[in-house]
Parts: structure tokens; C-alpha cells; sequence
């Protein structure tokens, strides 16, 4: 159908890992002809009154121009073509917009994604086969239901496109390659391994002199009483760094093997098939299965070994870089599983965006 008028599209989330989901697709939307693009919603904060969002806070860091951003505020009187949301809470009326698109902030075996409070947008970009088995498992989608379309994770498509250049990583991070390179990103719900373990798993890591590691903190912890780039800072040296940037994707194509918990990372990594380490969470899992969530825990550890003791950490690690291929076909079939279009997702979604406003 031919559009006269430029077709609004307005983005929003709280986190920068939602705008970091959506941000493939930005890119390519600013590109086309008739369309309109706009981001909002901004670091959230609880507030007595209810959340505070900062638009620009959460923006900055990505260089998205002051135009294209509104607060919160602006978006309550104004009307949207399109909506994109990586989170479930709409934060505007949802009567302003015609079309509103959930794409998702990951695919963990929590299964957080899959919830009764997403049935609000009309369409679901689906992450993979998983992910829409789940919807219908649960009877929040039919089989052939058309809201279900699947995308796939545009976010990991440079991951898989060799886009990086390894060398320029390294010299960022002051690594010279010789070593096994370890990157260290768990979850940020409560009961998680850097609270419960990290510090001495870090340390006894650190102590083997052995390896390059990486942690990334997650950027919006559930517990915000600890500053842990303040807490980790004594951890520091040439060998071991702690990552400020937002984006973990650079820092899964770098690495040689993956430490999380339960964080929808250690899916993503699956699709690169390198060693993952999991640091057992059971407090954490416990009490997603107590909140409602689809717990899988069939599906989502199979890929790499269980350390359930800070003092099993050194043994693990050598176990699993020794024996890399130990788990190569049960990441494969994993990958296979979690992601429609390894690699072209952004493409799939803006060939869907075309075909459904453009024409």
C-alpha cells in the first residue's frame, strides 16, 4: 500500500540492553524513505510516584540524535505508526499507536520472555523454533497463529558476520592473544553467581596465571546496593579487565570461552559453538519457578559444564578448553533450536517491515 505520509516508528525500553536489541533495525529504518524513526523510555528508576525514565542518559553512549529522541513525557500525547519494545511494559497510551511489535531482550531457560502480559502487542518477533514452541506450549500462541513471526535475534547478527576486527579488540583491552581469553557475564536478577561466588571465582581464575579474562557486569542488576565495577576494581591488572562498554557482542567474538549463570547470553554464544562454563544459581532458578516462569533446565545448561563450588572453577576451565568439542553438537542443536536466520535476522525483519508498511 502506498503511503502518502512518512510512517512513525517509535522504539522504547529501560535498559540499554533492550535498545542494543533493537538497534540493528534502527539503523536500517533511519535508511529508508517514508519512514520516521524515534526512540524513548530512558534508564528507569523507581520513584515514589512510579518510574522515572533519563531518554538522554540511556541514548547518549549510542549517539542517536537529540531529534529522534522524546521523553516519556512527549510520547503520551503523540501517535505512532509502529511501536518496537524489547520490554513488556507499554509507557504509552497503547490506543496512540496502530502497531505495536514486541522483539524481545533474549531467550534464557527462565523463559521470562514467554508471558501472558506480552499477549498487549500484536506481533511477536519470534527468536527461534524454541522460543515459538513455548508460546504455543503454553497456550499464549496457536501454531499457525500469524502474530508469531519469525525474526530471529538481530542483535547477534555482526557476531556472525566477522565484522570485528580481533586485533583492535585486543589492543582495547591491552591483550596480546597468547593466552585462552575468558569473558565473564552473568545475569543481573538477584541470587546471581557474582554475588553468590564471582569474586572468588575471579580470584582463583586470576591466581592460575593463565588466562585473559573479562567481566561484564550486567547493566541493570536487580540489586542496585552494589557498585560492582567500585567492588572489582581491585581485581584489575593487565590480565584481567572489567568491561564498561554496553555492548557484549564484541566481547563474545573475542572470547575463547563463556562463564555465566542464567543469563540468555550463554544462548547467543551457542551460535559461535566455544566452551561455556555455567555457575550454578539455585536460589536464582528457584525462585523464577516460584514467580510462574517456564523454567527448561533440560534446554538451557546442556551446553557446558556445571560448576556448583567456587573451588571446582580451575578444574573446569582447563577441562573445557582441553576438550573443546566435548559439547560442539549439543551447542549446535541448541543454536539451531533458539535462532531463526543465524547471522540475517536484521534482514528478515526489515524485508517483514517493508512488505507490512511500505507497500
Amino acid at each position: 500500500m502506498l503511503n502518502h505520509q512518512p510512517i512513525t516508528v517509535l522504539f522504547t525500553g529501560y535498559a540499554p540492553v533492550h535498545f542494543l536489541c533493537f538497534r540493528p533495525i534502527y539503523e536500517q529504518l533511519v535508511r529508508l524513505a517514508g519512514v520516521e524513526v524515534y526512540v524513548s523510555g530512558g534508564l528507569r528508576t523507581q520513584k515514589t510516584a512510579g518510574y522515572h525514565y533519563d531518554s538522554d542518559g540511556m541514548y547518549a553512549p549510542f549517539h542517536i540524535p537529540s531529534e529522534r529522541i522524546l521523553s516519556v513525557d512527549d510520547i503520551q500525547s503523540r501517535r505512532f505508526d509502529v511501536l518496537f519494545a524489547a520490554n513488556k511494559r507499554i509507557i504509552l497510551p497503547p490506543e496512540n499507536v496502530g502497531t505495536k511489535i514486541q522483539i524481545f531482550h533474549g531467550v534464557s531457560f527462565r523463559n521470562r520472555g514467554v508471558r501472558v502480559e506480552n499477549l498487549v502487542y500484536d506481533f511477536f518477533f519470534l527468536i527461534g523454533p524454541y522460543m515459538q514452541r513455548k508460546f504455543v506450549e503454553t497456550g499464549l500462541l496457536a501454531a499457525d497463529d500469524p502474530r508469531g513471526v519469525p525474526i530471529g535475534f538481530p542483535k547477534t547478527d555482526l557476531m556472525l558476520t566477522g565484522s570485528f576486527d580481533r586485533e583492535a579488540l585486543l589492543a582495547k583491552y591491552g591483550f596480546d592473544g597468547k593466552r585462552p581469553i575468558l569473558l565473564y557475564a552473568p545475569t543481573g536478577q538477584a541470587d546471581n553467581s557474582l554475588e553468590i561466588m564471582g569474586k572468588e571465582v575471579i580470584q582463583r581464575l586470576a591466581a592460575t596465571d593463565q588466562y585473559d579474562l573479562l567481566i561484564k557486569p550486567h547493566d541493570h542488576p536487580k540489586n542496585q546496593d552494589i557498585d560492582w565495577f567500585v567492588e572489582l576494581e581491585p581485581f584489575e591488572n593487565a590480565h584481567t579487565q572489567v568491561v564498561h562498554g554496553l555492548d557484549i557482542i564484541p566481547l563474545l567474538s573475542l572470547s575463547d570461552l563463556l562463564i555465566t549463570d542464567a543469563s540468555s547470553v550463554a544462548n547467543e554464544y551457542t551460535l559461535l559453538n566455544r566452551p561455556l562454563v555455567f555457575l550454578d544459581v539455585p536460589e536464582l532458578i528457584q525462585r523464577a519457578k516460584d514467580q510462574g516462569a517456564f523454567v527448561d533446565e533440560t534446554q538451557g545448561r546442556r551446553g557446558g559444564l556445571i560448576v556448583k563450588r567456587p573451588d571446582q572453577i580451575e578444574e573446569t576451565i582447563a577441562a573445557s578448553l582441553t576438550h573443546r568439542e566435548d559439547f560442539s553438537e549439543i551447542r549446535r542443536g541448541i543454536a539451531q533450536d533458539l535462532f531463526y536466520n543465524p547471522g540475517g535476522a536484521t534482514e528478515a525483519a526489515i524485508a517483514w517491515f517493508t512488505q507490512q508498511f511500505l507497500r
